[in-house]
């Protein structure tokens, strides 16, 4: 695209028209630039508009965000289909954004600054060797003039550029990155944080803008907390004193021409030192030795700062950072500051209690914004909330001194129970308070879910405190306070006990009716966790004996659960009906019920998925239905198509792309249920899942795959018929020549070996080999080796090893002792999963038993090999023979796939043995080489001392005795 008025005028146009409110020009106008996005420079000429002064400032910003969304997916594409900007352009580019940037106002410079990092994810240091210099003379230059505008843009461009030493891991690469870095910029960034430190302070009571400064210092200390991530420069190791310091003045000195001008003011100040209290936790965790000389007076100042801040939302992340740094040094070696006298009972007076305590705010989010407030409070993601990391400060002064604040959160309990019993209505919020103490200060035990507590009596804080709020007649009454005592319920589910449980039950089911989300969430939330819990020994506690009697209230309260406003689509509810559906015993009647109830809901979020947690509930819902209800009668089947097929018939006809995979592994399930013929209806289907559009999109393949195995199980025969063999190889061709779908191909192939005749493939068998062969040589991974001894020894079990020899040597003279020797024999010991493990083993033993070309005395060195492989492989632990499998993904075959494979649990396919027979692979080893020896005594005994390592002769000795088996 080459710079000249026409340019500029076409693009000022489009990027005007790309703001219109009228949907067709803005169509118009972004369908031309994602054409001229393919033209060499157009990059270029985009950041030329957006340093022309005379166009108007919106066109430019618009500019500068398509530049920067450009750049993004063109400066270094993953995708092989997107053109990549040149060479030559982006050195163009290079060159002119720094001094752009400085000089743009600060909407596009925010924009141009965000790119310019991009740039330097890919290009720096290595590839942009001019860029920190640059930054670092223009910093010096603006500097002299105190432009804070182009100082902060600079300093937010360098902020983006060295934060990657947060986020990635410690390299040598990334570490030579970092010195160069250091050398560049450590000594400017010091002198800038000491000049503009001197103008706050000379202009603290002056009424002057500090607005600037404070931003200044913050991004001073955004950059600070890059450069010392990895760890301590020595830099900064020298200059310590200068920075603590200043960071020190930051957390004690009041500004009261920032903080009395209003929010605003007191944000901009707030911000610097959250920052700041970031840099000194940082330097806590990670150089505790070198910062200990000032960490009694860092404590002091946050200690003072935390009684100073008010509960406004707008102060939380300074509460935060604070209330974070004091609880990591109670974890620490330092923890003795909190051992004075009175210190713990003023942390939790002052400090605990204040930021546990419900806001105003809590109370707007419980209401407006139910799935937000539940990810917070339930799921454990409020860590940078108040009222968790007040909690987490408790735990951690707990680790040292526990019976003290045992003792203090106990008695805190108790008067915030006082209280509450003294005045409900008014007093309400301090119940809750005392139920999140206890809730955020148990412990759960490693690798369980099971959860204790020191301050309280779980059975009887239950009884007391939390059944009052079940047993409410009004369910909509002061709900912030039911949904806490689901939470406890839920928490210390395991430890009360059944009998007390069911006689609440019904209460739980009742409050599936509440108006307020968060309550009927919690509500179905507890029962979906009571019915997972186990006792002793991994038996379900509660079963469909304890659900039965109120199993159609049940259902029907969750159901209608889904009709309130905004919880049409509430994946808690949605998770509460596939459990209970996965316990209750499912009459024909319940069955008709739930799935027109399941389907029904199915054909509305068809129209537009939203929800992926939802939506993946209701297939697993539908999967479990279908799988206990057909257990119990068959016949319910056809009841389970004529309500699924409608919405699965829509979803394959809108192209509902997302529900693609779950759709083909409901259909499998319904192919394997039903009874031989097949119905034509799925016919109808097995014509569609051959036609190679089918196969197009990667997120299909293992859905589909399982679609297809379902087929050739049910109905071999309808598929030997015409060319639908050939079209079933010809996708198992397609997937064993692709490195991500190659496994997959193997299960095509397995599953026509297993359930078609040997006359039936025998035709195909040359194609079979050679397209295998053909891959071997492009692709020997340890995947497609084990996939191919798994095919080849179910082959022989099915057909015979004559069958397998003489096929294969049919396409290439001899090259079946070619691939036993360089890839079976080597290979078998790497096999896992005990249904292969018995496959291959029984298979490799029938062939050193029973097929003519190893038995064959030339062929004594290949069968005792063999032998030895089989030892090994039956006698040594997995972790023993199994090396960790280097294969790497190959990630570029599946880059474009948006959708992605889910298994459906409930719908999963059962691991078929073709060998149930055949109970000890062990046994059936020794038994076969035992009566072998006897029809040549002397023979096999001497090629076994020969060519079998010494260990596995005693292995195999060990074998003879425990069977009682002899070698002769």
């Amino acid at each position: 695209m080459e710079w000249n008025p026409q340019t500029l005028q076409f693009l000022s146009e489009t990027f005007l028209h790309t703001l219109s409110p009228a949907p067709e020009p803005r169509r118009r106008a972004e369908s031309a630039l994602a054409d001229a996005a393919d033209r060499p420079n157009f990059a270029l000429a985009v950041l030329r508009l957006i340093a022309e002064p005379s166009i108007d400032e919106q066109i430019r910003q618009a500019a500068a965000v398509n530049f920067k969304n450009h750049l993004r997916h063109r400066w270094s594409p993953s995708d092989d289909n997107v053109a990549a900007i040149g060479d030559s352009e982006k050195g163009q580019i290079k060159s002119l954004i720094v001094p752009l940037m400085l000089s743009a106002s600060p909407k596009i410079q925010s924009q141009l600054s965000e790119a310019l990092a991009l740039i330097s994810n890919h290009d720096f240091p290595k590839s942009w060797p001019d860029l920190l210099p640059e930054l670092v003379a223009n910093l010096q230059k603006v500097s002299q003039a105190s432009d804070y505008a182009s100082i902060n843009g600079i300093l937010g461009t360098a902020n983006s550029i060295f934060k990657k030493f947060r986020y990635q891991y410690k390299t040598n690469d990334l570490l030579l990155d970092l010195k160069y870095c250091l050398d560049n910029f450590a000594a400017p960034l010091l002198e800038i944080f000491l000049k503009t430190a001197s103008l706050i302070d000379s202009a603290a009571n002056s009424g002057a803008n500090l607005r600037p400064l404070f931003e200044s210092q913050r991004l001073c200390c955004r950059i600070f907390y890059s450069l010392n991530f990895q760890e301590l420069p020595e830099f900064f190791e020298d200059h310590m004193n200068q920075w603590m310091t200043e960071f020190r003045k930051y957390l004690t000195t009041s500004y009261p021409a920032l903080e009395g001008s209003g929010p605003d003011g007191v944000a901009v100040v707030d911000e610097l030192r959250a920052a700041v209290c970031e840099n000194i936790n940082l330097y806590m965790e990670k150089n505790e030795e070198e910062f200990q000389g000032y960490l009694n007076d860092f404590a002091l100042a946050v200690w003072t700062l935390l009684g100073n801040v008010s509960q406004l939302s707008s102060r939380d992340r300074l509460a935060i950072t604070a209330i974070k740094f004091l609880t990591t040094i109670s974890t620490s070696v330092h923890h003795a500051l909190f051992a004075g006298e009175g210190v713990i009972p003023q942390i939790c007076q002052g400090i605990v209690i204040p930021n546990v305590r419900l806001r105003d705010d809590d109370e707007e989010l419980f209401d407006m914004n139910y799935i937000e407030f539940i990810r917070r409070d339930m799921e454990g993601s409020d860590i940078d909330t108040r009222r968790r990391i007040a909690c987490e400060l408790l735990k951690g002064i707990a680790m040292h001194y526990g019976d003290a604040v045992r003792s203090i959160v106990s008695a805190q309990i108790q008067i915030l129970l006082s209280s509450f019993a003294a005045n409900p209505a008014e007093n309400w919020k301090d119940k809750d308070c005392a139920i999140y103490l206890v809730v955020s200060l148990a412990t759960k035990k490693a690798g369980s879910s099971y959860v204790s507590t020191e301050l309280v009596d779980v059975q009887s804080f239950f009884e007391s405190v939390i059944v009052p709020e079940l047993q409410s007649p009004d369910v909509n009454g002061y709900p912030m306070l039911k949904a806490g005592a689901f939470k406890f319920f839920t928490m210390f589910r395991a430890q009360i006990s059944k009998h007390v449980v069911l006689r609440f039950f019904q209460e739980l089911v009742r409050f599936l009716a509440a108006e307020s989300n968060v309550v009927h969430s919690y509500a179905a939330s507890c029962i979906e966790k009571l019915l997972l819990v186990k006792d002793d020994g991994g038996r379900a506690r509660y079963t469909s004996v304890d659900i039965n009697p109120i199993f159609p209230m049940l259902m029907n309260n969750l159901f209608n659960a889904l009709k309130f406003p905004e919880s049409e689509e509430n994946q808690y509810v949605m998770k509460c009906i596939m459990r209970v559906l996965g316990v209750a015993d499912i009459s024909v009647d319940v069955a008709r019920v739930c799935i027109e109830g399941l389907a029904s809901l199915l054909g509305e979020v068809c129209k537009n998925p939203k929800n992926p947690v939802f939506n993946h509930y209701i297939f697993e819902s539908v999967a479990i239905l279908v799988k206990r209800a057909c257990e119990r009668d068959l016949s319910l089947i056809s009841v389970f198509e004529a309500s699924l097929f409608p919405r699965l018939e829509i979803i394959l006809a809108n192209g509902v792309t997302e529900f693609f995979p779950y759709t083909f592994q409901l259909l499998a399930q319904l192919v394997e249920l039903n009874r031989p013929p097949i119905p034509p209806i799925y016919m109808q289907i097995f014509e569609i899942l051959l036609s190679p559009e089918s196969w197009e999109r990667g997120a299909n393949v293992p859905a589909l795959v399982r679609l297809l195995q379902a087929f050739l199980q049910k109905a071999p025969n309808e598929i030997s018929q015409g060319d639908r063999l050939t079209k079933v190889l010809g996708i198992f061709d397609k997937l064993v020549k692709s490195k991500s779908t190659s496994e997959q191909g193997f299960y095509v192939l397995n599953t026509v070996i297993e359930n078609l005749q040997y006359d039936v493939i025998s035709p195909y068998i040359s194609h079979i080999w050679a397209a295998l062969f053909s891959v071997l040589q492009q692709n020997r991974t340890v995947k497609l080796i084990k996939s191919l001894l798994i095919f080849m020894s179910l082959f022989l079990i099915k057909h015979g090893s004559s069958n397998v020899v003489n096929s294969m040597n049919s396409v290439q003279p001899g090259i079946f002792i070619v691939i036993m020797n360089q890839f079976w024999i080597p290979n078998l010991k790497l096999i896992t999963g005990s249904i292969e493990l018995k496959l291959t083993a029984v298979a490799s033993t029938k062939f050193i038993c029973e097929s003519p070309v190893l038995l064959d005395p030339a062929a004594s060195e290949s069968w005792g090999k063999m032998v030895d492989s089989i030892i090994t492989l039956l006698s040594r632990p997995e972790q023993d023979r199994v090396e960790e499998d280097p294969d790497m993904p190959d990630i570029t075959e599946n880059v474009g796939y948006t959708a992605t494979f889910v298994r459906l649990h409930n719908a999963g396919k059962k691991e078929e043995d073709p060998l149930k027979d055949i109970r000890d692979p062990r046994e059936f080893f020794v038994s076969s080489l035992s009566h072998l020896s006897a029809s040549s005594p002397g023979r096999y005994p001497k090629i076994i001392s020969e060519r079998v390592d010494p260990a596995n002769q005693t292995a195999l000795l060990q074998l003879c005795n425990t069977y009682n088996l002899k070698i002769v």
